[in-house]
């Protein structure tokens, strides 16, 4: 679970530092607002589920972090949409957010049981 901590952070922070780097124009702040909103809620949302009280509480806010991590995925998504240069660092980071959204997904399937009948 500390590597899964350590990952979310990482990917927080990342997300933080590249938005860092896009100009100041009303599209970019938006998207990047947003951006970093949904990243950092996925670091810190992955840390609650860790301290779930229950196996019920820790799917629920598995749930939300899958959740945020697909929302990340979507504004790294409009990022490279409406940059004019290709930048490797939001390529890196979608796909970063993608295999956290899997794992996400793996993980609630593993926690229930594998009971794949359930959402």
């Amino acid at each position: 679970m500390n590597d899964l901590k350590d990952r979310t952070k990482k990917f927080a922070l990342d997300v933080i530092r590249l938005c860092a780097q896009f100009p100041k124009s009303p599209e970019f702040q938006i998207i990047t607002r947003q951006l970093m909103r949904s990243a950092t809620s996925v670091a810190a949302n992955y840390r609650a589920a860790c301290r779930g009280k229950s196996k019920a509480d820790f799917i629920s806010k598995l749930s939300t972090v899958e959740e945020e991590a697909d929302e990340s995925l979507l504004w790294l998504e409009m990022l490279i949409e409406l940059s004019q240069k290709a930048i490797p660092e939001l390529r890196r980071l979608e796909n970063e957010a993608q295999q956290l959204v899997a794992i996400m997904v793996s993980s609630k399937k593993t926690a229930r049981g594998g009971d794949k009948g359930r959402p």
